[in-house]
């Protein structure tokens, strides 16, 4: 008879064994070698694999589970939902881009972070190296499947991969000569090797890759006028697939849409009360073109961004004790963006820790062109992707024994983008926020979150030109020049997953807004805090159910 632990580590160890390198970089050894396969015929075996799982978990009566394996069987379930949606959608097939959402750029942007710190993750390493030939071909290959069937790249994202791509090739050594630890019982000679693996195999390899994008993918790619899906074979219904994916919910592209319009009005309300009082206009345009072009919002160099992210970071830190019962044992970590990403990504992202203790978890701010990146908004960012956002929930989860290995995992994007935009708010109510320019950055988030559910249904259901999306959020947002490009192709190359954020939000204050009723005097919000943070990553569906006011996972 199955327990559902059993079949917990059973989908954990199945998951890892489909990508060593996410593996790796999550602290579980034993795959250090391997990159993922990306034939068909493996993306169906995993599948196969998943079903029989997921089949054996619905067979098991909820009734006779305790509360956590109730929790653990949905989480399985609605794990092989997404991934049969995922799947659906097919976005290997299509999607080429500087960003790591496709193979190469994934290579990239991860393989960097690979620890060579003893003989063993450095011989592996260089196996590991050796793969990405026969990793590229393979994606190579699905290319071309998608090719056939009518599934093409957008023209820009390619050529943006190929200057990715090029920059690598001028220098590949400094991209994936990653340093050995001085354990090594033979570092010069490992150094020796490893050059020789990256310069005689991968480099190859990447020229190859690069000439079949210039020479097979480029002319057949789409134009700006139709970087969306719904200019693709069946792309409403891979879109419809996607929205499953990254909100956990069944809402339509439509109702996505319409939500998105509101909140932003409602934002914009926000931003000429707290215009008049800090800037002494209500005129939208004027605030948002002060924000962006005033001289003084502007970074003088990278180092002044990192100092500004350790202070809002460590202020939040040392707040945290008085709006949640539980904080992570380990502080969150910071760093600049590598230079070889940083032109293709966002102001900031966070970075979880490995498993092991291999890695902390590290925030990570986009310190490219200091002076083009605006300064008032880096609070809330900071505030999302660090603490009270992604390193808290994020660590607590890993931190958590009481809960399977499978669930302390970041699984679910709308959970976790939800509270990570929760917390941007939440810093607010904890007086984070040094100025009140700092706090028109949230309300400037908040729009930029808002727009994303319209500009994302705009590009990938209503068929909007990229030329249409960077405008709506150039018109509706204070998000900088250097950033509203590359946003929007984010959301031309990632399908979905803007939607997260917004949808994650609105859950969790409803939630709160439920709790705050049943409870009356006896709620207590780092209580709630701790409820919402106390079982991993969820579906939001599940989320519900185990909050106060709703009922059991079923």
């Amino acid at each position: 008879m199955d327990t559902v632990a059993d079949l917990a580590d059973a989908w954990l160890t199945t998951m890892l064994d489909g990508e060593p390198l996410e593996a790796t970089l999550l602290g579980y050894p034993g795959r250090d070698a391997q990159l993922a396969d990306l034939s068909v015929e493996h993306e169906e075996s995993l599948a196969s694999s998943f079903a029989v799982l997921s089949a054996r978990a619905q067979v098991i009566d909820p009734a006779t589970l305790s509360h956590e394996d109730r929790i653990t069987r949905e989480v399985l379930i609605a794990l092989d939902e997404a991934g049969r949606h995922a799947r659906a959608a097919g976005t290997i097939e299509f999607t080429v881009a500087a960003f790591p959402v496709s193979p190469a750029s994934v290579l990239l942007a991860y393989l960097r972070m690979v620890p060579v710190a003893t003989d063993t993750q450095a011989h592996d390493y260089v196996q590991r190296l050796s793969e990405i030939p026969r990793y590229l071909e393979q994606a190579l290959e699905r290319l071309e499947r998608g090719r056939v069937a009518g599934l093409t790249p957008v023209r820009r994202l390619v050529e943006a991969a190929i200057t990715q791509i090029d920059a690598f090739l001028h220098d590949p050594i400094t991209v994936l000569g990653n340093a050995p630890g001085e354990a090594l019982s033979d570092r010069e000679a490992w150094i020796t090797r490893r050059d020789d693996v990256i310069l005689d195999l991968v480099v190859p390899a990447f020229r190859t890759y690069r000439e079949a994008l210039t020479l097979e993918v480029l002319p057949t790619s789409r134009a700006d006028s139709s970087p969306g899906l719904a200019h693709l074979p069946e792309g409403r219904k891979r879109y419809a697939d996607l929205i499953r994916v990254h909100t956990t919910t069944m809402r339509s592209a439509e109702d996505l849409h319409e939500e998105g319009l509101r909140l932003v009005a409602g934002v914009h309300d926000e931003f000429r009360a707290l215009g008049r009082e800090t800037l002494g206009t209500e005129d939208l345009h004027e605030i948002f073109r002060r924000l962006r072009e005033d001289p003084d919002l502007r970074w003088d160099s990278a180092q002044q961004i990192l100092d500004a992210a350790e202070s809002a970071v460590r202020r939040a830190e040392s707040a945290a004790p008085q709006w949640f019962g539980r904080v992570p044992r380990s502080a969150c970590a910071l760093a600049a963006i590598p230079e070889l990403e940083a032109a293709g990504a966002a102001p900031a992202y966070y970075m979880p820790p490995a498993v092991d203790g291999s890695r902390p978890g590290t925030y990570y701010s986009n310190v490219n062109d200091p002076g083009d990146r605006t300064s008032f908004d880096l609070e809330a960012i900071a505030f999302h992707e660090a603490v009270p956002g992604h390193h808290f929930q994020i660590a607590l989860a890993l931190e958590n024994a009481d809960i399977p290995a499978l669930r302390r995992l970041p699984l679910f994007t709308a959970y976790i983008e939800g509270w990570g935009l929760y917390a941007e708010r939440l810093a607010d109510e904890m007086g984070l926020y040094s100025t009140p320019i700092q706090r028109l950055g949230m309300l400037s988030a908040d729009a930029w979150r808002a727009a994303r559910l319209v500009v994302d249904t705009g590009l990938h259901h209503y068929g909007w030109s990229r030329e249409q999306a960077v405008q709506y959020l150039v018109d509706n947002t204070a998000v900088a020049p250097i950033d509203v490009e590359s946003e929007i192709d984010r959301y031309i190359a990632y399908p979905g997953q803007a939607l997260s954020y917004m949808t994650g939000r609105r859950e969790i204050e409803r939630l709160r807004e439920r709790a705050q009723q049943e409870l009356g005097g006896a709620f207590d919000i780092g209580a709630f805090h701790d409820r919402v943070l106390a079982d991993g990553a969820l579906p939001l569906t599940v989320l519900d159910s185990v909050m106060p006011g709703g009922g059991s996972a079923r």
